[in-house]
């Protein structure tokens, strides 16, 4: 009851946000019903502009897992970095964590899976095990995981289904009939895999 309540949820989520989120691991939940859940879903509602920024910040709190203060720590630490615009800095650093790469590598179908996998020390960086689902993952290193976890549910679940397109900073490949990713650049702010509005986010946390 869990699981089905669960995977509920996640599709509710993405049709109240009108955006499939790969990272919650349940696509087709705009294509079954493209409009927001509830006897009302069909019917359009006029968003504040508060409420527009809200949805956009929403996508990157579901889709990367990451609690409210979490994020915004990282918006503190993003606004110091001067190389770039901060939301730039901040989709590079979501996306260099260890919990996203494995799922981008599609090694578990979804970033919670992944997180999981790696809370549990499945996974290997430059062949040594890393249990910290935020580290970062830096251009040069090489994303294995443990014997055992190649058969675990999680990683035969994402062989399973459709696979995702390997963003451009990655590169997949095989030894000894197993796979394992490399990074081979920093994310690109235009690698995040859903439709966003940086300018939104923006707005949103102007006075962090």
């Amino acid at each position: 009851m869990a699981k089905i309540t669960m995977a509920r949820s996640r599709f509710k989520i993405q049709r109240r946000l009108g955006v499939e989120l790969p990272g919650l691991g349940k696509a087709g939940a705009l294509e079954r019903r493209p409009y927001g859940p509830g006897q009302h879903g069909m019917k359009r509602k006029k968003l504040s502009d508060y409420a527009v920024r809200l949805m956009e910040k929403q996508k990157i709190v579901f889709h990367y897992g990451v609690r409210e203060k979490q994020l915004v720590n990282y918006v503190k630490k993003c606004k110091k970095m001067k190389d770039q615009a901060w939301v730039d800095s901040l989709i590079q650093t979501l996306e260099s964590r260890l919990d996203c790469i494995v799922f981008r590598l599609n090694f578990a179908p979804s970033i919670l899976a992944a997180r999981q996998m790696v809370t549990h020390g499945h996974v290997r960086v430059n062949g040594k095990k890393v249990d910290v689902p935020a580290a970062t993952v830096k251009p040069g290193d090489k994303v294995t995981l443990a014997e055992k976890a190649y058969q675990s549910g999680n990683y035969l679940q994402a062989q399973a289904r459709a696979r995702l397109v390997t963003p451009a900073f990655l590169k997949r490949d095989l030894e000894g009939g197993k796979e394992f990713g490399v990074v081979v650049s920093k994310p690109h702010p235009s690698d995040i895999p859903f439709e966003f509005n940086s300018q939104l986010l923006t707005e949103y946390y102007w006075k962090v």
